[in-house]
């Protein structure tokens, strides 16, 4: 990789996210770590595709196998880790997903003719570094600009749920599950002209590492080409000065779909505040608590798909048929038979959800804007949407509000946001 114009540090290309192919999906679980903890079998099938089928695919459309994407992957990370961090650099090497500090070594030397060692010395004297605790690691995420973090973070703060997240002083902290085990992650965009979050996680196992910052990244929306995106919604005038007064404004993501759907349904019909409250009743009486995190910070779990799965709906502290159409939706996840992350097929996922008693077309599309990443999501029976929409000039039915939404595809989830923001200092 050019160690001048560095294009490691630049994050992945949404051309993958609007296809939603096969290979979009691919990449977003390598991302995530699956190679690593499953194998390319593992991999193929979470696609739905045969192992040779899946790498005849990508080394088309992307040029290398899945084995070849995942050591570029691991070699990124690694990279990352020795730059902007203290950690030992065997730790770097397990943290990264490589399997032995040799072949960390040897991938290292061949992707950027250096060795770890070498690329430790000659790391910016600029770049702060943060001695390492035990599971603590902070670095940084590179933001593709302008990033408009004031709106992504004022979204996430009047969301927060009690026990799972906080935030303070433009710093918002949270809890996560991850494959190997659980950590907390509190995140800080830096009001650099270079965009960057630091990004401060305690881990209880170093190798969920990629997986966290994977999370993160797709929490804040850090993947997203603003240049491209404001200049189609420029485009059009009605959108144009909302344009201009938020310029890289993201769609707020997740860290776990499941989290998004429940918050889904426990929304529907009630305020912002309401929900709030509801879920975090709902993690106070069934999320597990993290035993000694050793420092400040939220320590509750969001409750697993497989407990909510269990518990009665007439004991949710929500009306009836809600609390049986989170149960229902809860038993099909922790069936399989829904899978509600990046890498699932979002056709399927929004039949899968529409089939389930209690879920209509606004949580479906909701859950796809959130969880999926789905970055062509309109909610035309939104009614901040439609009031937004009458206030900008649009008025009409929901069919014809619509039809004007159109124009802004692929990227309607963006102007959504926009819309949403435009409403007031209380966001919908």
């Amino acid at each position: 990789a050019c160690r001048r114009c560095r294009p490691d540090l630049t994050p992945g290309s949404p051309e993958w996210d609007i296809n939603a192919d096969v290979s979009g999906r691919a990449m977003r679980m390598i991302a995530d770590g699956v190679v690593e903890r499953e194998g390319v079998d593992g991999l193929a099938s979470r696609t739905g595709y045969s192992t040779r089928h899946l790498n005849r695919v990508l080394t088309q459309q992307l040029g290398a196998g899945p084995l070849s994407l995942a050591r570029a992957q691991r070699a990124h990370t690694a990279r990352t880790l020795i730059e902007t961090t203290e950690m030992a650099l065997t730790d770097v090497a397990f943290a990264a997903g490589f399997s032995s500090v040799r072949q960390f070594n040897a991938t290292v030397q061949e992707v950027y003719a250096a060795t770890p060692t070498a690329l430790r010395a000659s790391r910016p004297a600029s770049r702060s570094q943060q001695a390492r605790a035990d599971g603590v690691v902070t670095i940084s995420l590179a933001v593709r600009t302008p990033f408009e973090s004031r709106s992504l973070l004022s979204f996430l703060a009047q969301r927060l749920i009690g026990g799972v997240e906080e935030f303070e002083a433009d710093t918002y902290s949270r809890t996560l599950r991850l494959p190997r085990g659980h950590g907390q992650v509190s995140l800080t965009p830096t009001q650099t002209p270079v965009g960057q979050v630091q990004c401060v996680l305690r881990l209880t196992d170093l190798r969920d590492l990629t997986s966290a910052v994977e999370r993160c990244r797709r929490m804040l929306d850090l993947d997203a080409d603003p240049v491209a995106i404001d200049e189609h919604l420029a485009s059009d005038a009605m959108l144009r000065p909302l344009v201009q007064a938020r310029p890289g404004l993201r769609v707020p993501g997740h860290v776990d779909g499941f989290e998004v759907a429940v918050r889904a349904i426990i929304g529907q019909q009630i305020s912002v505040a309401g929900a709030r409250t509801v879920a975090t009743t709902l993690v106070a009486e069934h999320g597990d608590t993290i035993a000694n995190p050793g420092s400040p910070g939220p320590t509750r779990l969001f409750p697993t798909a497989e407990v909510l799965a269990g518990v009665d709906p007439e004991t949710l502290p929500m009306p009836r048929s809600r609390g049986r159409a989170l149960v229902e939706m809860a038993s099909a996840v922790a069936d399989g038979q829904i899978l509600l992350d990046r890498s699932a097929d979002r056709a399927d996922v929004r039949a899968g959800l529409m089939a389930l008693p209690g879920i209509g077309p606004w949580t479906a599309d909701y859950i796809a804007l959130r969880a999926l990443g789905d970055p062509d999501v309109f909610l035309a029976t939104d009614l901040g949407v439609r009031q937004g929409m009458a206030t900008l000039g649009c008025m009409g039915n929901d069919r014809h509000q619509a039809a004007r939404a159109e124009l802004w595809r692929p990227w309607r989830s963006y102007a959504l946001m926009h819309i949403w923001r435009s409403l007031s200092k209380e966001e919908q």
